[in-house]
């Protein structure tokens, strides 16, 4: 709400799987009013939100692509979830005076570049409003590791590993960039992960953020594991021999220790060389006085129920609901780019089931 307990403006931008997600408990909640959307693709243009969304009625908001009209709303916040983030249309955001929450791989802005963080930053500040990213995947998983760390007297390393088999998602648009099915040895694969996945590293300096220890470097180490057979993977071409897992290391360290560590470890077929073993969880190891793990499962609210689309509009909801559910919290917060470290307990809403 507002200072005048009015709901919170909210724009929604882009109307793809994570924004299904993220309109549909947008228009749930009375402290925010869901007032525009931005379309990325012309045949959306005209078509109205709820139609876009799969929601099963029409919430008299169509979709458009003109900015000008957006900003023209005088939204509280944007919530910003585009496959690839644009620099310039979040400048023009920020600079406009709106508050944006963000899945678009951000999470400190270290993997958009030095020059574009400094120019998001600059732009939040003379708005007079923040930038907060969650990530896609990472972000949840590092703050709750940073959480569970408040038992401890101290720390020496913190280690997040998300190990999946998501081969049933693997046409996704948003793993064009892992190479599944390349050749072994590939060149030049190693980096293209590394560019691929860099908000990990945006996830390990956050950690160190929040645990109140600047990184002196954060670098990246990536090994693969191979097909033992041809798979059969949605959307991709796996032949026996090829990339079908990938093993990503973030590291960050400080006086020439490693102290924080994200690992993603994601396969597409359980038949692979070496023969990984695949938690389908994220995994949280604490290390300090005293030493905390954690193993988080994503689980559906009806099990016996559970479908495929149901899988993936699980994985959808756990990528919006951190950044809808920090709305009000970055309304409020100061100006500039901001993180975990910035902001109160981000969590959901308690409703009872009448």
């Amino acid at each position: 709400m507002t200072s005048k307990g009015q709901p919170l403006r909210v724009v929604q931008w882009t109307t793809g799987k994570i924004a299904r997600e993220a309109v549909k408990s947008i228009v749930e909640r009375p402290d925010l009013d869901l007032v525009g959307a931005y379309a990325f693709s012309v045949e959306k243009v005209g078509v109205d939100v709820g139609e876009l969304t799969g929601l099963d009625h029409q919430l008299g908001i169509t979709a458009t692509d003109d900015i000008d009209a957006l900003i023209a709303l005088r939204p509280d916040c944007v919530v910003y979830m585009p496959l690839h983030p644009d620099v310039d249309h979040l400048v023009r955001l920020l600079r406009a005076g709106i508050n944006v929450v963000s899945t678009a791989s951000f999470i400190t802005g270290r993997s958009y570049g030095a020059e574009s963080r400094a120019l998001l930053d600059k732009a939040a500040t003379d708005g007079n409003v923040t930038l907060f990213g969650t990530g896609v995947n990472p972000g949840w998983a590092e703050y709750i590791a940073t959480v569970a760390s408040s038992p401890c007297r101290e720390v020496s390393h913190v280690q997040v590993t998300e190990s999946f088999n998501i081969g049933l998602w693997a046409s996704d648009a948003n793993q064009d960039e892992l190479g599944w099915g390349r050749p072994a040895g590939d060149p030049g694969h190693a980096d293209e992960i590394r560019a691929a996945t860099a908000v990990f590293g945006d996830a390990v300096e956050s950690i160190g953020d929040q645990l109140a220890l600047p990184l002196d470097d954060i670098r990246c180490e990536v090994q693969f594991a191979h097909a033992t057979a041809d798979c059969d993977v949605p959307g991709r071409t796996v032949r026996r021999g090829t990339v079908a897992g990938l093993d990503v290391h973030w590291i960050g360290s400080a006086a020439g220790v490693d102290v924080v560590e994200t690992q993603v470890r994601w396969t597409v077929t359980a038949d692979l060389e070496p023969a990984w073993e695949i938690a389908m969880a994220y995994l949280v190891e604490v290390r300090g006085t005293p030493q905390i793990k954690m193993r988080i499962e994503v689980l559906p609210a009806d099990i016996a129920a559970f479908t495929l689309e149901d899988a993936s509009a699980l994985g959808s909801m756990i990528t919006a609901m951190p950044a809808v559910n920090a709305i009000p919290a970055v309304v409020a917060a100061r100006p500039g780019i901001v993180t975990y470290a910035d902001l109160p307990t981000i969590a959901s809403r308690l409703v009872p089931k009448i």
